[in-house]
């Protein structure tokens, strides 16, 4: 591979030329005014016994609970859900060490509301309304009443506290929830227009209560860092992803990159597939690869190829 090789935008000389145009991104890469989360680019491809996994919490209004190695398409399979039913984007929470339920329910500006209304009371002005310092959050935003259900991810519920999968049992269980702060206010201003999870839309909450008329599709992804109590097992159905075979693999690489990509392939999957077995790698790492050929790059030269299809766990 020379230093003047087409594909080498950035060439590491130090000589300024200015980027040029970059050539299109991977379909899964492309942001702007591409589709958002709640679409897909590409179908997404699962077995059919997975697929009745999914249509069995379906029916059941359950949430999915969706477990596998990192890469095996947990998160992605709420988009698939959504786009295949036509939902909606997905309302998405990304869970970490200091989630609560709390905060995926809504938020109350307090401190906000305070300043804003000192302000308008110098400039002799209204005050501004409360529903202005609500927003609803993913889990909150899930919930409000309509005739078809939105799809919530809950993302890597396993990286919470160990009281979070408990603290989830009874909004789920009962499809409702209270915002005090509006529920105290008095009957003339019970019904007030508060910000949601999905931009530039307001929610009307009567009297501080928010209720499903269809329980959500919830989504709810682990890498299998820890277990969860058996109560909340037992409310969830299981999905368990394995890593995609080969033929699965070949399927997906012409679903996202078309069938001429695919047909190229073999040695790369059989790489991936042997590198998977040592260390564990995802789907996406080998499309990157795939994706990369068919710009015409040299995969076999100066290492490349180790730098796209590297361990995800473990020393690298």
């Amino acid at each position: 591979m020379t230093s003047d090789a087409p594909w080498r935008i950035f060439r590491g000389d130090g000589e300024s030329r200015g980027i040029g145009g970059l050539p299109p991104a991977p379909p899964w890469r492309r942001f702007g005014d591409g589709p958002r989360s709640g679409t897909s680019a590409a179908p997404y491809l699962i077995s059919p016994k997975d697929a009745d996994v999914v249509n069995a919490a379906l029916h059941l209004r359950r949430p999915l609970l969706v477990t596998g190695q990192p890469g095996t398409g947990k998160s992605s399979l709420a988009r698939a859900i959504a786009h295949e039913l036509r939902l909606g984007d997905v309302l998405h929470w990304p869970v970490n060490s200091r989630s609560t339920v709390s905060e995926a329910l809504y938020r109350y500006d307090a401190v906000g509301r305070l300043r804003e209304t000192a302000l308008n009371r110098d400039r002799q002005h209204e005050e501004p309304p409360i529903g202005t310092f609500v927003r609803l959050g993913p889990l909150g935003t899930a919930l409000v009443p309509r005739t078809e259900p939105r799809v919530l991810l809950v993302d890597e519920l396993d990286k919470g506290d160990v009281d979070l999968p408990n603290d989830l049992l009874t909004v789920f269980e009962e499809g409702e929830y209270e915002i005090p702060e509006l529920a105290r206010l008095p009957e003339d201003q019970s019904v007030v227009d508060v910000l949601s999870a999905d931009p530039d839309t307001r929610i009307t909450v009567t009297r501080g209560r928010v209720r499903c008329d269809e329980f959500p599709v919830v989504v709810i992804t682990s890498n299998g860092e820890r277990d969860f109590p058996p109560a909340f097992l037992r409310r969830c159905v299981r999905l368990e992803l394995p890593p995609p075979d080969s033929q699965r693999l070949r399927e997906i690489v012409s679903a996202h990159l078309g069938g001429a990509a695919a047909a190229d392939v073999e040695d790369l999957l059989q790489v991936f597939l042997s590198r998977q077995q040592r260390g564990g790698l995802a789907t996406d790492q080998l499309l990157n690869a795939v994706f990369l050929r068919a710009g015409g790059v040299d995969l076999d030269a100066d290492g490349l190829l180790d730098a796209v299809l590297h361990r995800l766990g473990g020393t690298i």
